[in-house]
């Protein structure tokens, strides 16, 4: 069976979703464009201050009301778990809904990206019952205990790139912790976190537990970090949204942030990685998937010069590859870039690489003809020194810079950067070297022999330096929105 569909056939949710319900609110009106072709897939409007505060008076009721925080964990568990279900019920749908209006290709969105969605509901659902407190060394008489609580009411606002999965990491862990959650969608992608929004009051959220905004970053993003009763941020975005986030939240009652952000990260590959086909495979996916348009995207290629011209060949075969074409048909390979603004950024980078000394191994432009979609050529640079905008900051498009060198020191060397941390890969069959190469590299998350996340769910994501502080997944994750309180108590 095929999963190719006609997007005039799908469903399109509308308005806010909050207090457990649709809701059409005032505000200036947002067209949102299918990426693949520019044609219209529904309106939202910019909420702002009012739709927010809407959201937090329905997350107070529902607090009160609920007592989420306070119900048996294993009750709150087994809420979750229907979510969860009702999730992988609707794969279909939501796999429709998020390939129309997003970057992301129908062969991926039901059997990976929805299937994940609902692994992140359940694993924090099993979490409910395994948030555990400490009993500290005192003396005599007394007990000392540290206990985790939730924040109350927390803010997440989400990106484009993986609408589901990414909300998916901040909402799941949020609601398993007992908090009430306004979580802001992308403006460019905002109906398939509806669709979930919809699904978790099917399920038994509480109303106003879940509740979904839509807008803009500087009018409804701002309101969220700036409401004095919302009391945690987690965001994932660009590095400089990231920090104007942390400025507002530090003028707004020094509220903690989370923020998992932009990455230049390498992929360090040895002349001892093994099969050169299949690590030239791994390379061209780590830049090509989704267009590029991935936080951990690999977009930097170091590579031992003794396998150097013969990996960046056959990484070049891989771009020649491709089949760009609508989200919604299953026998594309290649997707769009999400808008038109972004494919401009793109290509105005490529090009002042190329200004600053970069030269083109393959692509470089706008691949025009398909179905007047934002699409861009795969692209491969080389020349790219250090002071080249191509190295300083981030494409987040379909973009790899390569350089080479002789020794593991200078690779290592090479693989640093001076800003951003989020992420890198190390290819070897030495796994002594691997090793050596993933402590010394400066990243959030390293891995050996593949690029990206797989399906687990146990491991954190985040970054250092310029790519964020704090983390979404795993115990981590969870702990990221529980506080800790300390009781010290006499009884002498």
């Amino acid at each position: 069976m095929t999963l190719s569909f006609d997007p005039a056939t799908i469903t399109i949710p509308r308005g806010h979703h909050i207090g457990g319900q649709f809701v059409e609110l005032p505000g200036t009106e947002i067209e949102v464009l299918r990426p693949s072709d520019l044609q219209p897939m529904g309106l939202v409007t910019d909420g702002g201050e009012a739709a927010v505060q809407l959201a937090v008076d329905a997350a107070k009721r529902a607090l009160v009301q609920s007592h989420w925080s306070k119900i048996a964990p294993r009750d709150r568990a087994a809420v979750l778990l229907r979510f969860a279900a009702l999730i992988e019920q609707n794969a279909t749908y939501l796999g429709q809904l998020e390939a129309m209006g997003s970057s992301r290709l129908i062969s991926m969105t039901i059997v990976r990206d929805a299937v994940r969605t609902a692994g992140v509901v359940r694993y924090y659902a099993e979490f409910c019952d395994k948030i555990e407190g400490t009993v500290t060394s005192t003396e005599a008489n007394a007990v000392s205990i540290v206990k985790h609580e939730p924040y109350g009411i927390v803010g997440a606002i989400v990106p484009w790139n993986f609408p589901m999965i990414t909300a998916a990491w901040k909402f799941a862990p949020a609601l398993a912790a007992g908090n009430a959650v306004v979580m802001k969608t992308s403006e460019l992608t905002p109906h398939s976190l509806l669709a979930l929004a919809e699904l978790a009051a099917r399920a038994g959220v509480p109303a106003g537990l879940f509740n979904v905004v839509n807008g803009y970053g500087h009018t409804t993003g701002a309101a969220i970090v700036r409401h004095p009763d919302i009391l945690k941020i987690s965001f994932t975005g660009s590095t400089q949204t990231g920090a104007a986030i942390m400025t507002l939240a530090a003028q707004s009652g020094i509220k903690p942030v989370t923020l998992e952000l932009g990455g230049k990260s390498p992929q360090l590959v040895l002349a001892d990685a093994g099969d050169i086909d299949v690590v030239a495979g791994r390379v061209a996916a780590a830049f090509m998937d989704n267009a590029g348009q991935v936080c951990t995207a690999g977009s930097r290629l170091i590579v031992e010069d003794k396998i150097a011209d013969e990996l960046v060949e056959r990484v070049v075969a891989r771009t020649k590859a491709i089949k760009a074409g609508p989200t919604w048909d299953e026998a594309t390979t290649f997707a769009p870039i999400i808008s038109r603004k972004q494919l401009d950024r793109i290509d105005t980078m490529v090009r002042a690489s190329v200004s600053e000394g970069a030269s083109v191994v393959t692509g470089g432009m706008v691949l025009e003809g398909r179905n007047e979609g934002s699409f861009y050529t795969p692209t491969i640079l080389e020349n790219v020194a250090d002071d080249n905008i191509g190295f300083k900051e981030e494409f987040f498009g379909p973009v790899l810079t390569v350089r080479s060198f002789t020794d593991l020191e200078e690779g290592l060397a090479l693989a640093a950067h001076p800003v951003y941390g989020l992420a890198a890969s190390v290819h070897t069959t030495d796994l002594k070297k691997a090793l050596k190469a993933a402590d010394s590299i400066e990243a959030g998350m390293v891995w050996i022999n593949q690029h990206g996340r797989g399906p687990e769910f146990t491991y954190p994501a985040g970054g250092y330096k310029g790519s964020g502080f704090g983390k979404d997944m795993g115990r981590a994750g969870i702990e990221a929105f529980l506080r800790q309180k300390a009781i010290w108590a006499n009884y002498a």
